[in-house]
């Protein structure tokens, strides 16, 4: 009987009651609390860099105007300069720009270039702390977008997958680069992984996602008008993802819900860029400080065709004029005129880490291998290769940034390898992991000239590529304190490429190219940009110099 009953305790002890809620398990538990604490830390190293970044560099080329035009568009509520971007990026700098409430002369003549250096240098601001203002709020949306990084990939294929993409996107250097900086590109990005990512969600409930879908896609079409190739891939996937929600119902009733969900998108994202110019002036009135070049051909009718904004009409005009100009390029010490159609996907594997370059690649075959994440390819793996081969098509060689989505849209394919359900899987991935952030920590803080270990790391990005992918200007203000530090006497001639003001730093430097070559003597510093392409007196003036240092892997200096 004693037995019986002591039989009968345990029996209660370990058997919950039908409908008892388990308690949880402490391991479970702890897995649930060490989740976020890894987000945290991944996007809080990524904040870190990207703050540090931005606080010690020097405006790069296309940031005072994207500064001043967000300044006109706070105090004068215009659309006068950059008209061939439209705004929604540069309000977002705006937000930073209201912060540090600069001095400024909205009659400032001359080019938007110029307009730019006055508000910086001329007009009585601080630029260190209105840059770095103006930065803040793209380095926000940057964390905000490795949330949505972290959120993908956990729909597509669970939490380890989560947090291998996270730390991909977190370690990028191309993406902390662009993040830290008050340009365009970042945000774009941001805008149309979002718009993806909800696209994917509708697949279960396009109700509340279509709307949302169009919003972001309509965010990036209004900050970069590269992303309006994506407008009719993204209808199209969303059709597909209302097709897949209605499977349930008849044929017709299908085919009238996806076309339904697909002119959601397109007049959602119409109505976020007509929203944005009336953002920035309710009467949409267009008075550009430049005159917008005549153009004709299909790309005028294109242009005026477009159910969009007058001026965002004539910014794409601008935009094609840009094609219509011949460039010079530098790719792998080759100077050439006009564009390569492979510079892009050349350009990506030197400045793409081989950690991430490795993993993304097992990802695309493990997203078209696994059948639960092949419905997930054409989301995935579609709008960065269409965006690639439009960006392809392009004039400008001058960067990965044309091309930052890649980065971003690998590191969300790397998470996929954790499906593999094989030790050596799971142990891969973490070493590749940890490569990509040795990487990039032994990079920092010059995240913008990187390169990988297979092309020799930041110090030889100069001799294979050029412009944002190495030298933007970026490294002025660190120049100025090296000629302090060891040159304090010297005789310095200058050939920098950028948008800053050297002598508000402190150089004191002439142009080297304005005198005869014998006069030259001293120290001679160049930007490698202007190394890159040099011809003629400045090629002479290198061909017979010593290098005797370098600044920020951007800037070389020589004796004579």
């Amino acid at each position: 009987m004693m037995a019986s009953e002591q039989h009968g305790a345990v029996a209660t002890a370990t058997v919950p009651a039908p409908g008892t809620p388990r308690a949880p398990l402490p391991r479970a538990r702890t897995r649930g609390r060490l989740v976020p604490l890894l987000v945290l830390l991944l996007l809080g190293q990524m904040a870190a860099a990207m703050v540090t970044t931005a606080v010690r560099q020097t405006p790069t080329i296309d940031e005072p105007v994207y500064v001043v035009t967000a300044t006109d568009y706070l105090r004068e509520h215009r659309v006068r300069y950059n008209a061939e971007h439209p705004p929604l990026g540069k309000l977002l700098i705006a937000a930073g720009v209201a912060v540090a409430d600069p001095h400024y002369d909205p009659d400032t003549p001359g080019t938007q270039g110029d307009a730019g250096r006055h508000l910086l240098y001329e007009s009585g601001n601080d630029p260190w702390r209105l840059m770095l203002w103006a930065r803040l709020p793209v380095i926000a949306l940057t964390l905000l977008c490795g949330l949505v990084v972290f959120a993908f990939a956990r729909d597509l294929a669970g939490r380890a997958a989560a947090l291998v993409a996270l730390a991909l996107y977190a370690f990028s250097p191309d993406v902390i680069a662009h993040g830290s900086l008050a340009t365009l590109d970042l945000p774009m990005t941001a805008f149309l992984l979002t718009s993806v990512w909800l696209l994917w969600r509708a697949r279960s409930r396009p109700r509340p996602y279509l709307p949302l879908a169009g919003a972001a896609l309509g965010a990036a079409v209004a900050t970069k008008m590269s992303a309006l190739p994506a407008i009719p891939l993204l209808m199209v996937l969303a059709a597909w993802s209302v097709w897949h929600a209605r499977a349930g119902a008849g044929r017709r009733r299908r085919v009238r819900s996806a076309l339904a969900g697909a002119s959601t998108v397109l007049l959602v994202a119409l109505a976020v860029v007509w929203a944005t110019y009336l953002v920035v002036d309710p009467r949409l009135g267009f008075a550009p400080a430049e005159p917008v070049p005549p153009l004709a051909g299909k790309r005028a009718l294109v242009s005026g065709l477009l159910p969009l904004p007058p001026a965002y009409g004539a910014g794409l005009r601008m935009q094609f004029a840009l094609e219509y100009y011949p460039w010079d390029g530098f790719l792998f010490g080759r100077v050439y005129s006009g564009a390569l159609w492979y510079y892009l996907p050349v350009a990506l594997l030197v400045k793409t880490p081989l950690g991430l370059l490795a993993l993304g690649a097992a990802g695309v075959l493990t997203v078209l291998a696994v059948p639960r994440l092949r419905p997930a390819a054409v989301y995935l793996l579609v709008p960065p290769a269409l965006l690639l081969a439009v960006a392809m098509t392009g004039a400008r060689d001058f960067g990965t940034r044309y091309a930052l989505f890649v980065p971003v849209f690998l590191a969300l394919a790397g998470g996929c390898v954790t499906v593999w359900r094989r030790r050596w899987a799971g142990a891969l991935a973490g070493v590749l992991v940890l490569w990509v952030a040795v990487s990039s920590l032994r990079a920092y803080p010059y995240y913008l000239p990187y390169a990988n270990e297979a092309f020799g790391g930041p110090a030889r990005t100069h001799e294979l590529l050029h412009d944002s992918n190495v030298d933007w200007g970026q490294d002025l203000g660190a120049l100025a304190d090296r000629l302090r530090e060891r040159y304090p006497h010297e005789r310095v001639w200058l050939v920098y490429k950028g948008a800053g003001v050297p002598s508000y730093y402190g150089i004191r430097a002439a142009d080297p190219r304005a005198v005869p070559p014998d006069r030259v003597r001293g120290l001679l510093v160049v930007s490698d940009s202007a190394v890159a392409k040099a011809r003629g007196r400045l090629a002479e003036l290198i061909r017979t110099s010593r290098p005797v240092g370098e600044v920020g892997h951007s800037i070389t200096l020589y004796r004579r």
